[in-house]
Protein backbone atom coordinates (compact mmCIF):
# COMPACT_ATOMS: atom_id res chain seq x y z
CA UNK A 1 0.00 0.00 0.00
CA UNK A 2 1.27 3.45 -0.89
CA UNK A 3 1.48 5.48 2.26
CA UNK A 4 2.63 8.66 0.42
CA UNK A 5 0.17 11.53 -0.23
CA UNK A 6 -2.04 11.18 -3.24
CA UNK A 7 -0.22 11.58 -6.53
CA UNK A 8 3.15 10.59 -5.13
CA UNK A 9 4.87 7.25 -5.32
CA UNK A 10 8.11 5.70 -4.40
CA UNK A 11 9.31 6.31 -7.93
CA UNK A 12 9.00 10.03 -7.33
CA UNK A 13 11.17 9.85 -4.35
CA UNK A 14 14.77 10.68 -4.79
CA UNK A 15 17.47 12.97 -3.59
CA UNK A 16 15.49 16.03 -4.67
CA UNK A 17 14.77 18.98 -2.50
CA UNK A 18 11.80 21.25 -2.40
CA UNK A 19 8.23 20.27 -3.09
CA UNK A 20 7.40 16.96 -1.52
CA UNK A 21 11.01 15.91 -1.45
CA UNK A 22 11.93 13.24 0.95
CA UNK A 23 15.63 13.92 0.65
CA UNK A 24 17.63 13.70 3.76
CA UNK A 25 19.11 17.23 3.32
CA UNK A 26 17.37 20.57 2.82
CA UNK A 27 17.98 22.52 -0.35
CA UNK A 28 20.65 24.74 1.11
CA UNK A 29 21.78 26.43 4.21
CA UNK A 30 20.91 29.71 2.50
CA UNK A 31 17.81 31.42 3.73
CA UNK A 32 14.95 31.91 1.29
CA UNK A 33 12.96 34.94 2.32
CA UNK A 34 9.55 33.70 1.26
CA UNK A 35 10.01 30.49 3.23
CA UNK A 36 9.83 30.30 6.94
CA UNK A 37 9.78 27.35 9.17
CA UNK A 38 6.57 26.73 11.08
CA UNK A 39 6.16 24.66 14.21
CA UNK A 40 7.03 21.01 14.08
CA UNK A 41 4.23 18.73 12.88
CA UNK A 42 3.11 16.39 15.65
CA UNK A 43 3.78 12.72 14.99
CA UNK A 44 0.95 10.99 13.27
CA UNK A 45 -0.49 14.11 11.62
CA UNK A 46 -0.13 14.95 7.95
CA UNK A 47 1.33 18.29 7.22
CA UNK A 48 -1.09 18.92 4.41
CA UNK A 49 -4.13 19.33 6.62
CA UNK A 50 -5.70 16.14 5.24
CA UNK A 51 -6.95 13.78 7.98
CA UNK A 52 -6.07 10.17 7.54
CA UNK A 53 -3.52 7.65 8.41
CA UNK A 54 -0.30 9.11 9.55
CA UNK A 55 2.61 8.87 7.20
CA UNK A 56 5.25 6.40 8.16
CA UNK A 57 8.21 7.88 9.91
CA UNK A 58 11.12 8.81 7.72
CA UNK A 59 13.58 7.52 10.16
CA UNK A 60 15.50 8.85 12.97
CA UNK A 61 17.39 12.10 12.48
CA UNK A 62 15.42 13.29 9.46
CA UNK A 63 15.37 17.14 9.50
CA UNK A 64 12.08 18.88 9.82
CA UNK A 65 10.90 20.12 6.40
CA UNK A 66 9.76 23.75 5.96
CA UNK A 67 6.10 24.57 5.63
CA UNK A 68 5.07 27.03 2.89
CA UNK A 69 2.98 29.90 4.12
CA UNK A 70 2.80 33.67 3.67
CA UNK A 71 0.05 33.38 1.11
CA UNK A 72 2.19 31.91 -1.68
CA UNK A 73 2.54 28.20 -0.92
CA UNK A 74 0.57 25.45 0.76
CA UNK A 75 -1.80 26.70 3.34
CA UNK A 76 -4.66 25.29 5.28
CA UNK A 77 -7.35 24.31 2.85
CA UNK A 78 -5.20 24.85 -0.23
CA UNK A 79 -5.13 22.14 -2.87
CA UNK A 80 -2.09 20.67 -4.47
CA UNK A 81 -2.62 22.79 -7.57
CA UNK A 82 -2.29 25.93 -5.48
CA UNK A 83 1.35 25.29 -4.75
CA UNK A 84 3.65 28.15 -5.85
CA UNK A 85 7.36 27.60 -5.91
CA UNK A 86 8.03 31.30 -6.13
CA UNK A 87 8.80 31.34 -9.86
CA UNK A 88 5.35 32.68 -10.72
CA UNK A 89 6.14 35.88 -8.84
CA UNK A 90 9.46 36.39 -10.56
CA UNK A 91 11.50 35.14 -7.61
CA UNK A 92 14.68 33.26 -8.39
CA UNK A 93 16.62 30.95 -6.10
CA UNK A 94 20.36 30.85 -6.07
CA UNK A 95 22.89 33.45 -7.24
CA UNK A 96 22.18 36.96 -5.99
CA UNK A 97 24.44 39.18 -3.95
CA UNK A 98 27.57 38.04 -2.20
CA UNK A 99 27.53 34.61 -3.72
CA UNK A 100 23.92 33.56 -3.06
CA UNK A 101 20.56 34.44 -1.71
CA UNK A 102 17.39 35.88 -3.07
CA UNK A 103 17.40 38.41 -5.91
CA UNK A 104 14.23 40.48 -5.62
CA UNK A 105 11.98 41.38 -8.50
CA UNK A 106 10.93 44.92 -9.33
CA UNK A 107 8.14 44.87 -6.76
CA UNK A 108 10.26 43.61 -3.89
CA UNK A 109 13.44 45.67 -3.88
CA UNK A 110 16.34 44.63 -1.77
CA UNK A 111 17.01 47.49 0.67
CA UNK A 112 20.73 46.76 0.39
CA UNK A 113 20.72 46.80 -3.43
CA UNK A 114 22.35 50.24 -3.74
CA UNK A 115 25.25 49.10 -1.60
CA UNK A 116 26.39 46.74 -4.33
CA UNK A 117 25.86 48.98 -7.39
CA UNK A 118 29.00 50.76 -8.61
CA UNK A 119 28.72 54.47 -7.93
CA UNK A 120 29.40 56.81 -10.91
CA UNK A 121 32.87 58.31 -10.93
CA UNK A 122 31.97 61.98 -11.48
CA UNK A 123 35.56 63.16 -11.34
CA UNK A 124 36.46 60.81 -14.18
CA UNK A 125 33.42 61.85 -16.20
CA UNK A 126 34.18 65.56 -15.79
CA UNK A 127 37.80 64.98 -16.72
CA UNK A 128 36.97 63.18 -19.99
CA UNK A 129 34.23 65.67 -20.86
CA UNK A 130 36.73 68.52 -20.46
CA UNK A 131 39.31 66.69 -22.56
CA UNK A 132 36.74 66.05 -25.30
CA UNK A 133 35.58 69.67 -25.38
CA UNK A 134 39.16 70.96 -25.43
CA UNK A 135 40.01 68.63 -28.32
CA UNK A 136 36.97 69.74 -30.32
CA UNK A 137 37.83 73.40 -29.66
CA UNK A 138 41.45 72.98 -30.77
CA UNK A 139 40.53 71.04 -33.91
CA UNK A 140 37.83 73.58 -34.83
CA UNK A 141 40.15 76.53 -34.22
CA UNK A 142 42.96 75.06 -36.29
CA UNK A 143 40.59 74.17 -39.14
CA UNK A 144 39.05 77.65 -39.05
CA UNK A 145 42.48 79.29 -39.11
CA UNK A 146 43.65 77.41 -42.20
CA UNK A 147 40.29 77.94 -43.91
CA UNK A 148 40.40 81.68 -43.28
CA UNK A 149 44.08 81.99 -44.13
CA UNK A 150 43.49 80.30 -47.50
CA UNK A 151 40.83 82.88 -48.42
CA UNK A 152 43.00 85.97 -47.94
CA UNK A 153 43.83 87.61 -51.26
CA UNK A 154 47.48 88.58 -50.80
CA UNK A 155 47.89 90.52 -54.03
CA UNK A 156 49.87 93.64 -53.06
CA UNK A 157 53.65 93.42 -52.98
CA UNK A 158 54.99 96.26 -50.83
CA UNK A 159 58.56 95.19 -51.62
CA UNK A 160 58.15 97.01 -54.94
CA UNK A 161 57.80 100.35 -53.15
CA UNK A 162 61.10 102.25 -53.39
CA UNK A 163 62.82 104.80 -51.13
CA UNK A 164 60.75 103.98 -48.08
CA UNK A 165 61.05 105.80 -44.74
CA UNK A 166 62.27 103.85 -41.73
CA UNK A 167 59.68 101.94 -39.75
CA UNK A 168 58.71 103.46 -36.42
CA UNK A 169 57.16 101.99 -33.29
CA UNK A 170 53.74 100.35 -33.54
CA UNK A 171 52.03 99.18 -36.71
CA UNK A 172 50.51 101.33 -39.47
CA UNK A 173 47.71 99.98 -41.66
CA UNK A 174 46.60 101.75 -44.83
CA UNK A 175 42.88 100.97 -45.23
CA UNK A 176 41.46 101.71 -48.65
CA UNK A 177 37.89 101.63 -49.89
CA UNK A 178 37.90 101.42 -53.67
CA UNK A 179 35.08 101.94 -56.15
CA UNK A 180 35.83 98.56 -57.71
CA UNK A 181 32.80 96.94 -59.34
CA UNK A 182 34.57 93.62 -59.66
CA UNK A 183 32.10 90.74 -59.96
CA UNK A 184 29.02 92.97 -59.96
CA UNK A 185 26.16 92.52 -62.41
CA UNK A 186 24.35 95.42 -64.05
CA UNK A 187 21.43 94.88 -61.69
CA UNK A 188 23.74 95.05 -58.66
CA UNK A 189 25.40 98.22 -59.95
CA UNK A 190 21.96 99.79 -60.29
CA UNK A 191 20.81 98.59 -56.89
CA UNK A 192 23.90 99.90 -55.11
CA UNK A 193 24.01 103.16 -57.14
CA UNK A 194 27.63 102.58 -58.10
CA UNK A 195 27.43 103.42 -61.79
CA UNK A 196 29.38 101.44 -64.36
CA UNK A 197 32.72 103.29 -64.49
CA UNK A 198 35.69 101.24 -65.66
CA UNK A 199 38.82 100.75 -63.60
CA UNK A 200 39.29 101.45 -59.88
CA UNK A 201 39.64 104.59 -57.82
CA UNK A 202 39.86 105.20 -54.09
CA UNK A 203 36.72 106.41 -52.37
CA UNK A 204 38.29 106.42 -48.91
CA UNK A 205 41.77 106.18 -47.42
CA UNK A 206 42.67 105.87 -43.74
CA UNK A 207 45.80 105.22 -41.73
CA UNK A 208 45.22 103.17 -38.58
CA UNK A 209 48.11 103.29 -36.12
CA UNK A 210 48.12 100.46 -33.57
CA UNK A 211 50.43 101.06 -30.61
CA UNK A 212 50.88 100.87 -26.87
CA UNK A 213 49.66 104.41 -26.18
CA UNK A 214 46.27 104.19 -27.80
CA UNK A 215 45.17 103.56 -31.38
CA UNK A 216 44.72 106.42 -33.85
CA UNK A 217 42.62 106.49 -37.01
CA UNK A 218 43.55 109.25 -39.46
CA UNK A 219 41.46 109.85 -42.58
CA UNK A 220 43.18 111.10 -45.73
CA UNK A 221 40.72 113.07 -47.88
CA UNK A 222 40.74 111.81 -51.45
CA UNK A 223 40.99 115.43 -52.64
CA UNK A 224 44.21 115.99 -50.69
CA UNK A 225 46.83 117.87 -52.73
CA UNK A 226 50.01 115.75 -52.90
CA UNK A 227 53.22 115.52 -54.94
CA UNK A 228 53.64 112.36 -57.02
CA UNK A 229 57.17 111.03 -56.22
CA UNK A 230 59.43 108.81 -58.29
CA UNK A 231 58.21 105.25 -58.27
CA UNK A 232 58.71 101.79 -59.72
CA UNK A 233 55.94 100.54 -61.97
CA UNK A 234 53.98 97.66 -60.38
CA UNK A 235 53.79 95.74 -63.65
CA UNK A 236 56.52 97.19 -65.88
CA UNK A 237 59.23 97.32 -63.19
CA UNK A 238 60.39 100.58 -64.75
CA UNK A 239 61.37 103.46 -62.46
CA UNK A 240 59.53 106.70 -63.21
CA UNK A 241 61.36 109.84 -62.02
CA UNK A 242 59.60 112.54 -60.03
CA UNK A 243 58.49 115.57 -62.01
CA UNK A 244 56.96 117.59 -59.18
CA UNK A 245 53.41 116.90 -60.31
CA UNK A 246 50.68 118.02 -57.95
CA UNK A 247 47.68 115.72 -58.00
CA UNK A 248 44.75 114.63 -55.86
CA UNK A 249 45.70 111.72 -53.65
CA UNK A 250 43.29 109.32 -55.32
CA UNK A 251 44.99 109.98 -58.69
CA UNK A 252 48.02 108.00 -57.46
CA UNK A 253 45.93 104.87 -57.07
CA UNK A 254 44.29 105.41 -60.47
CA UNK A 255 47.72 105.79 -62.10
CA UNK A 256 49.50 102.66 -60.80
CA UNK A 257 47.43 101.03 -58.09
CA UNK A 258 48.24 100.25 -54.44
CA UNK A 259 52.03 100.42 -54.62
CA UNK A 260 52.07 103.96 -56.02
CA UNK A 261 49.45 105.01 -53.46
CA UNK A 262 51.64 103.69 -50.63
CA UNK A 263 54.72 105.31 -52.15
CA UNK A 264 52.92 108.67 -52.45
CA UNK A 265 51.62 108.64 -48.84
CA UNK A 266 55.02 107.66 -47.44
CA UNK A 267 56.80 110.35 -49.52
CA UNK A 268 54.38 113.11 -48.47
CA UNK A 269 54.17 112.20 -44.79
CA UNK A 270 57.38 110.36 -43.84
CA UNK A 271 55.23 107.64 -42.19
CA UNK A 272 56.09 104.00 -42.93
CA UNK A 273 53.12 101.85 -44.02
CA UNK A 274 53.39 98.29 -42.67
CA UNK A 275 50.24 96.71 -44.13
CA UNK A 276 47.73 97.39 -46.87
CA UNK A 277 44.02 96.47 -46.79
CA UNK A 278 41.53 97.21 -49.59
CA UNK A 279 37.83 96.49 -50.01
CA UNK A 280 35.48 97.20 -52.93
CA UNK A 281 31.84 98.27 -53.09
CA UNK A 282 30.24 94.85 -53.26
CA UNK A 283 32.46 93.32 -50.59
CA UNK A 284 31.66 96.13 -48.19
CA UNK A 285 27.91 95.66 -48.64
CA UNK A 286 28.21 91.89 -48.21
CA UNK A 287 30.07 92.21 -44.91
CA UNK A 288 27.39 94.53 -43.52
CA UNK A 289 24.61 92.14 -44.57
CA UNK A 290 26.46 89.10 -43.20
CA UNK A 291 26.81 90.67 -39.76
CA UNK A 292 23.08 91.43 -39.74
CA UNK A 293 23.35 95.17 -40.34
CA UNK A 294 25.16 97.88 -38.39
CA UNK A 295 23.47 100.20 -35.92
CA UNK A 296 24.60 103.82 -36.09
CA UNK A 297 23.36 107.14 -34.77
CA UNK A 298 23.07 109.72 -37.55
CA UNK A 299 23.37 113.28 -36.25
CA UNK A 300 21.55 114.99 -39.11
CA UNK A 301 19.43 113.53 -41.90
CA UNK A 302 20.50 113.92 -45.54
CA UNK A 303 19.71 112.82 -49.08
CA UNK A 304 21.91 112.29 -52.12
CA UNK A 305 20.55 111.07 -55.45
CA UNK A 306 24.03 110.08 -56.64
CA UNK A 307 24.71 107.61 -53.84
CA UNK A 308 21.07 106.75 -53.15
CA UNK A 309 21.28 108.05 -49.57
CA UNK A 310 18.03 108.98 -47.83
CA UNK A 311 18.49 109.11 -44.07
CA UNK A 312 16.67 110.66 -41.15
CA UNK A 313 18.41 111.72 -37.96
CA UNK A 314 18.57 109.23 -35.09
CA UNK A 315 19.74 105.71 -34.27
CA UNK A 316 19.04 103.15 -36.99
CA UNK A 317 20.37 99.87 -38.40
CA UNK A 318 21.74 100.05 -41.93
CA UNK A 319 21.86 97.13 -44.33
CA UNK A 320 24.60 96.71 -46.92
CA UNK A 321 23.02 98.95 -49.56
CA UNK A 322 22.24 101.72 -47.08
CA UNK A 323 25.70 101.49 -45.50
CA UNK A 324 27.41 101.90 -48.87
CA UNK A 325 25.28 104.98 -49.60
CA UNK A 326 26.14 106.41 -46.16
CA UNK A 327 29.93 106.15 -46.57
CA UNK A 328 29.95 107.32 -50.22
CA UNK A 329 27.76 110.43 -49.93
CA UNK A 330 29.59 113.69 -50.59
CA UNK A 331 27.22 115.89 -52.59
CA UNK A 332 24.89 116.42 -49.61
CA UNK A 333 27.56 118.26 -47.59
CA UNK A 334 29.13 121.69 -47.97
CA UNK A 335 32.57 120.45 -46.91
CA UNK A 336 31.98 117.38 -49.04
CA UNK A 337 35.16 115.34 -48.64
CA UNK A 338 35.83 116.16 -44.98
CA UNK A 339 32.31 115.28 -43.86
CA UNK A 340 32.40 112.09 -45.88
CA UNK A 341 35.63 110.97 -44.18
CA UNK A 342 34.01 111.59 -40.80
CA UNK A 343 31.05 109.43 -41.80
CA UNK A 344 33.40 106.72 -43.01
CA UNK A 345 35.32 106.70 -39.74
CA UNK A 346 32.12 106.57 -37.74
CA UNK A 347 30.66 103.73 -39.73
CA UNK A 348 33.82 101.59 -39.96
CA UNK A 349 34.31 101.86 -36.20
CA UNK A 350 30.69 100.78 -35.64
CA UNK A 351 31.16 97.90 -38.10
CA UNK A 352 34.31 96.69 -36.35
CA UNK A 353 32.52 96.89 -33.01
CA UNK A 354 29.61 94.84 -34.39
CA UNK A 355 31.91 92.19 -35.88
CA UNK A 356 33.85 91.84 -32.61
CA UNK A 357 30.81 91.39 -30.34
CA UNK A 358 30.16 87.98 -28.69
CA UNK A 359 26.83 87.73 -30.55
CA UNK A 360 28.84 87.52 -33.79
CA UNK A 361 31.99 85.69 -32.69
CA UNK A 362 30.18 83.00 -30.67
CA UNK A 363 27.43 82.43 -33.23
CA UNK A 364 28.77 80.16 -36.00
CA UNK A 365 25.75 80.95 -38.20
CA UNK A 366 26.82 84.61 -38.19
CA UNK A 367 30.57 84.35 -37.62
CA UNK A 368 31.45 82.15 -40.61
CA UNK A 369 29.31 84.04 -43.17
CA UNK A 370 30.79 87.32 -41.92
CA UNK A 371 34.35 86.01 -42.14
CA UNK A 372 33.67 84.45 -45.53
CA UNK A 373 32.22 87.68 -46.94
CA UNK A 374 35.05 89.76 -45.53
CA UNK A 375 37.93 87.52 -46.54
CA UNK A 376 36.55 87.05 -50.04
CA UNK A 377 36.36 90.82 -50.46
CA UNK A 378 39.62 91.98 -48.90
CA UNK A 379 42.81 92.53 -50.86
CA UNK A 380 45.90 92.67 -48.62
CA UNK A 381 49.67 92.77 -48.86
CA UNK A 382 51.70 89.61 -49.15
CA UNK A 383 53.01 89.84 -45.57
CA UNK A 384 49.58 90.22 -43.96
CA UNK A 385 48.65 87.43 -41.54
CA UNK A 386 45.33 86.65 -39.91
CA UNK A 387 46.77 87.89 -36.62
CA UNK A 388 47.58 91.24 -38.25
CA UNK A 389 44.06 91.43 -39.63
CA UNK A 390 42.54 90.58 -36.26
CA UNK A 391 44.71 93.22 -34.60
CA UNK A 392 43.44 95.79 -37.08
CA UNK A 393 39.79 94.98 -36.35
CA UNK A 394 40.31 95.04 -32.59
CA UNK A 395 41.99 98.42 -32.89
CA UNK A 396 39.06 99.73 -34.93
CA UNK A 397 36.73 98.46 -32.22
CA UNK A 398 38.85 100.21 -29.60
CA UNK A 399 38.66 103.50 -31.47
CA UNK A 400 34.86 103.26 -31.60
CA UNK A 401 34.75 102.44 -27.89
CA UNK A 402 36.70 105.54 -26.89
CA UNK A 403 40.04 103.82 -26.30
CA UNK A 404 41.66 105.63 -29.21
CA UNK A 405 41.35 108.70 -31.37
CA UNK A 406 39.90 109.36 -34.82
CA UNK A 407 40.66 112.48 -36.85
CA UNK A 408 41.11 113.94 -40.32
CA UNK A 409 44.50 114.90 -41.62
CA UNK A 410 45.09 118.53 -40.55
CA UNK A 411 44.15 120.91 -43.36
CA UNK A 412 45.46 124.47 -43.80
CA UNK A 413 43.53 125.50 -46.91
CA UNK A 414 42.99 124.56 -50.55
CA UNK A 415 44.47 125.11 -53.97
CA UNK A 416 42.67 124.54 -57.24
CA UNK A 417 39.94 122.66 -55.39
CA UNK A 418 42.44 120.38 -53.68
CA UNK A 419 42.86 120.31 -49.90
CA UNK A 420 46.29 121.37 -48.62
CA UNK A 421 47.70 119.70 -45.53
CA UNK A 422 48.99 121.73 -42.61
CA UNK A 423 52.69 120.86 -42.83
CA UNK A 424 53.59 121.78 -39.25
CA UNK A 425 50.73 119.76 -37.74
CA UNK A 426 51.38 116.85 -40.08
CA UNK A 427 55.01 116.74 -38.99
CA UNK A 428 54.04 116.71 -35.32
CA UNK A 429 51.43 114.02 -35.95
CA UNK A 430 53.89 111.80 -37.83
CA UNK A 431 56.56 112.21 -35.14
CA UNK A 432 54.09 111.19 -32.44
CA UNK A 433 52.95 108.14 -34.42
CA UNK A 434 56.50 107.07 -35.29
CA UNK A 435 57.47 107.24 -31.63
CA UNK A 436 54.22 105.60 -30.55
CA UNK A 437 53.28 108.58 -28.41
CA UNK A 438 49.82 109.80 -27.54
CA UNK A 439 48.55 112.02 -30.34
CA UNK A 440 48.08 115.67 -29.36
CA UNK A 441 47.34 117.07 -32.81
CA UNK A 442 43.75 117.72 -33.82
CA UNK A 443 42.43 117.43 -37.33
CA UNK A 444 39.67 119.13 -39.29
Amino acid sequence: MNDWPEGWSDDNRGPRYGRGSGGAQPESARVMRQVRRGPAVPPGQRSYGDPGPAAPPYGAGVPQQPSYVDGRGYDEGAGHGDYDSGYNTGQVYGGGHRGGGFVPNDNDQDPELDRYRPRPNWRRRIKWTAITLATVLVVTSVATYFWADSKLRREVDLSKVIDRPAAGSGTNYLIVGSDSREGMTKAEEKQLHTGAAEGKRTDSMMILHVGDNGDTLVSLPRDSNVTIPSYKGSTSGKVYPARGRQEKLNAAYAEDGPTLLVRTIEANTGLHIDHYVEIGFQGFAKIVDAVGGVTIDIDKGFKDKYSGADFKAGKQTLNGQQALAFVRTRHAFAASDLQRTKNQQKFLSALAHQVATPSTILNPFKFYPTMGAGLDSLIVDKDMSLWDLASMFWAMKGVSGGDGKSMNMPISGSVGGNLVWDKAKVKTLVDELNNDQQVTVSGN
